[in-house]
């Protein structure tokens, strides 16, 4: 298979890639910085600035597109700048994208775009894919982002949307900071502690993307968090557990704002994300309780 992907050097991005390459796959990256891609992920058939990639001779028979483009939203405190990179590198990427594919002769047979349960809020609700968007910052992205991607329908393209958890890794994302602390006796829960934490293994998640790619039964949106979320407090007390450290400290709301501004409300809220859907379209978890999830991945 033939596959044209963005975001391609990001945390979800490069575990795609190398697992796309490593079962045999053409992969094209199509990125903002080809020099960076090329260390990144050096096997790919081909690399594409974004700036001159997007002609039809470069990308053509691709089967897949999977697009995953997009600023960190935690990667700094929320100011108006932030935001509005924020939202824009989601949103004309994905639009740029797909009025490409809508030029090309021959159409890829699937469109998978990154989402996040962002567009759900922080009232810790419980919430399908059918539970009304919030009215925040962060779902207004969401759901301008993944407007751009309902264009392919027009198009006769199976188009899914996968609505990304909390992704838990070693090296990047919300674990590897909250594991900082720990290690030095200090760890623990992050404002009150009974907000629910809707995380998802960084294996699973690219689990399901491969999924989606891969089976035709699989469209629309789609929730991508383990099948058991916890709140906060749990997952702290377990994290502390398994490290043997402490884990009755606590980071109070105030000085997270005072770090996040505006971003603190996404992380002392949390919405409690229901995945029945990805899994009875089949998808089998690799790791659908958090202590053995924790467990893999703070074994290294």
């Amino acid at each position: 298979m033939k596959v044209l992907i963005t975001g391609a050097t990001g945390l979800i991005g490069k575990k795609i890639t190398q697992k796309l390459v490593s079962r045999g796959d053409e992969v094209i990256v199509l990125t903002r910085s080809v020099m960076q891609a090329k260390k990144i992920i050096p096997n790919a058939v081909a690399y594409l600035d974004w700036k001159t990639g997007l002609i039809q001779e470069n990308i053509s028979g691709v089967d897949a597109v999977i697009n995953l483009a997009g600023e960190n939203v935690m990667g700094r405190r929320w100011n108006d700048e932030h935001k509005k990179s924020v939202l824009e590198s989601r949103v004309n990427s994905t639009r740029s994208l797909v009025e490409f594919i809508s030029r090309l002769d021959k159409k890829p047979k699937v469109f998978i775009s990154a989402s996040a349960i962002g567009i759900y809020g922080n009232d810790n609700a419980e919430a399908d894919e059918n539970f009304l968007a919030a009215d925040d910052f962060l779902a207004y992205v969401v759901k301008s982002w993944e407007a751009e991607s309902l264009k392919v329908d027009e198009m006769d393209i199976r188009r899914v949307n996968v609505r990304v958890g909390i992704v838990l890794d070693k090296k990047e994302g919300a674990l590897a900071k909250m594991v900082k602390p720990f290690k030095y006796f200090v760890g623990g829960s992050i404002g009150t502690g009974k907000q629910w934490f809707s995380w998802i293994h960084i294996e699973d998640i690219v689990g399901i993307f491969l999924f989606a790619l891969d089976n035709n039964n699989v469209s629309g949106v789609v929730n991508a968090a383990a099948p058991n979320p916890v709140t906060m407090k749990d997952f702290a007390s377990t994290l502390g557990k398994i490290m043997n450290r402490p884990s009755f400290f606590s980071v109070p709301g105030f000085a997270l704002k005072l770090i996040l501004g505006e971003g603190a409300e996404s992380v002392l809220g949390g919405i409690k994300i229901d995945s029945t859907k990805i899994v009875n379209l089949g998808y089998k978890f690799l790791y659908s309780e958090i202590n053995m999830a924790l467990k893999q991945i703070t074994k290294y």
